[in-house]
């Protein structure tokens, strides 16, 4: 089925940028869109619908993300001397 809609040119904006974030096609992304509100409330997973473009758009913008380049060059020490050392020394 073919169908033609206006939409105000902010919303025409927002649904390109939306697109392209998702790195997919207006097109595809505006098909699934209207899928995800047709089935009921019952949203399937990430995973189990993401294209592969949106897969790469998704680490892509995590790689990218602030929360990550603060983590950037922090040393975790994960020994095991670390983990146990405040239960060792409750024990003394």
């Amino acid at each position: 089925m073919t169908v033609t809609i206006e939409l105000k040119p902010e919303v025409e904006a927002q649904v390109i940028e939306q697109a392209a974030a998702h790195g997919v096609p207006v097109e595809t992304y505006l098909e699934t869109f209207i899928e995800d509100r047709l089935s009921n409330g019952e949203k399937k997973p990430f995973h189990e619908t993401a294209t592969t473009e949106e897969w790469e758009s998704a680490l892509a913008e995590f790689a990218n993300s602030p929360a990550l380049a603060k983590a950037r060059g922090r040393f975790v020490d994960d020994s095991r001397e670390s983990i146990y050392r405040e239960r060792d020394d409750a024990q003394l």
